[in-house]
């Protein structure tokens, strides 16, 4: 199973509400490859633009969503799970979130166990989430600009990325974040057309738990890893 970290600033819980926040390196199995359909145009000349044609994504989109550090070491999974949750409308227990993804005192074994809990309660019998992997260290440019692209995706349509992260990273305002057991956090928001994510740290006392990070950077601390989206 995958440690969460030496996370001693996070053993007090708190909840904030408010909007999100970011990424360096190491993690778990092989690159998922998302499908997508395109739906033909309506029989119309193809110069004619349209009346249900999806609108273009914002270049900055935060989500709202309850912020609430993990109580534990071993509770970043289940934490990260639970917020992503709050930006879909629901508050579950992080004890909740622990039984649906398999939790013990060594942590949360991958993305692929977030990905199975955030279904369960958001599915209704249907795929909302997927899980995504990025295999090895360093992510690749095309893997990375895949990552920009399910960030834009994913919270563009409303829905939180719970990412599983390791080894350490400096973030847009010089602050470095080390989790080199491995660790779990949320995709809250973008800017810049995706190029810096916004990221809800469990294990972040600091202010509301956020910072930003750039997309190349998060790859990276995702790579051997992956993520939910």
């Amino acid at each position: 199973m995958i440690s969460c970290a030496l996370l001693a600033a996070a053993a007090a819980a708190g909840i904030v509400l408010g909007r999100l926040g970011d990424p360096p390196s190491v993690g778990a199995a092989s690159a998922g490859t998302a499908l997508t359909t395109q739906q033909p145009a309506a029989e119309q000349g193809a110069d004619q633009p349209t009346d249900d044609a999806p609108a273009p994504a914002p270049s900055t989109k935060v989500l709202d969503y309850e912020f609430q550090l993990q109580p534990n070491f071993y509770y970043c999974g289940p934490a990260a799970t639970r917020i992503a949750l709050t930006a879909a409308g629901h508050a579950i227990s992080q004890d909740q979130a622990a039984a649906m993804l398999g939790t013990t005192t060594s942590g949360t074994d991958s993305a692929l166990d977030t990905t199975r809990a955030l279904n369960s309660v958001l599915g209704h019998g249907r795929t909302v989430y997927q899980t995504r992997e990025i295999p090895a260290y360093p992510a690749t440019s095309a893997q990375a600009a895949q990552l920009q692209a399910d960030v834009v995706n994913t919270i563009g349509s409303g829905r939180a990325i719970v990412a599983n992260i390791a080894g350490h990273l400096t973030d847009d305002a010089g602050v470095v974040h080390a989790y080199e057991g491995g660790h779990y956090l949320t995709l809250v928001g973008y800017r810049d057309d995706g190029n810096t994510v916004k990221i809800a740290d469990p294990a972040n006392p600091s202010g509301d738990g956020t910072y930003w990070v750039s997309t190349p950077k998060l790859a990276d601390w995702i790579s051997q890893r992956g993520y939910s989206y």
